[in-house]
């Protein structure tokens, strides 16, 4: 196979995105799927030493090193993201590619939940998808053409005991992505949210064995998921393969809710 044809067969050849929380778990995967599709994967995430050892780690992965860049960014932090996207705007001309993964939990009955753990999953999980998405569009309606990708969750579809602010973000996600599909597909930007099971990242590795079980008993697959075979689901919904899919919630969970 020529040297063009395999840039053709990359399904996101060239492709400029900007991943929130890549330093590990999914946001990981996914900028490694994306650097092995042919993007470029602006990792972003807010603890600078995590952000330069998943740098490191992708380049290692890459026979290149101008596949990845690193920056340290705060999603509650419009200023920072603005001065972020302002430079890979500067560097690269265009955003082709948003995935808005980053988030959080603090987990408690709602009799027990504090304000501040409630503010502060709104303010990451659910704000922080407004304002790097308010940040990156002006740039992809002067292109007339991107692709939005947000994190929601199975929560999102069906809530879940204990996660009364996780739940109200990840349903939030689902309502702000249909909503943007509506506003922007006619520009031609695509908007679509990716609502994940239960997957095999560092977030469970404290919890006992039985809660695991449990989670995975939930899936008719009776297994966990992998960061991998979400980062699979980003890069479909961020390549031209999907260009027809619009506004969509795909629940990606071993099959949960059969």
């Amino acid at each position: 196979m020529s040297q063009s044809s395999n840039q053709q067969a990359l399904r996101l050849h060239q492709k400029i995105a900007i991943i929130t929380g890549a330093a590990n778990g999914i946001g990981f995967a996914t900028a490694e799927k994306f650097i092995n599709e042919g993007a470029i994967a602006i990792v972003c995430d807010i603890n600078a030493d995590q952000v330069n050892q998943a740098v490191a780690k992708l380049q290692e992965k890459t026979a290149t090193t101008n596949q990845v860049e690193g920056y340290v960014m705060n999603v509650t932090d419009r200023v920072g993201i603005d001065a972020v996207v302002e430079s890979v705007m500067a560097k690269h001309g265009r955003i082709d590619v948003l995935i808005n993964n980053a988030g959080i939990t603090k987990d408690a009955r709602l009799v027990n939940m504090t304000e501040e753990q409630f503010d502060a999953v709104i303010d990451v999980n659910l704000k922080g998808v407004f304002n790097c998405t308010q940040a990156v569009v002006p740039h992809m309606l002067k292109a007339g053409k991107g692709a939005i990708v947000s994190a929601s969750s199975v929560v999102g579809l069906y809530g879940n005991f204990g996660q009364t602010n996780y739940a109200a973000t990840k349903f939030g996600v689902i309502g702000l992505t249909m909503t943007w599909a509506r506003e922007l597909g006619p520009k031609g930007i695509r908007v679509n949210a990716v609502c994940p099971g239960f997957v095999e990242t560092g977030i469970l590795s404290s919890m006992p064995e039985d809660v695991l079980k449990g989670m995975k008993d939930r899936s008719w697959l009776r297994r966990l998921g992998q960061p991998e075979e979400l980062a699979n689901v980003y890069a479909f919904l961020a390549s031209d393969e999907s260009s027809y899919i619009n506004g969509i919630a795909l629940e990606a969970s071993g099959g949960i809710s059969l």
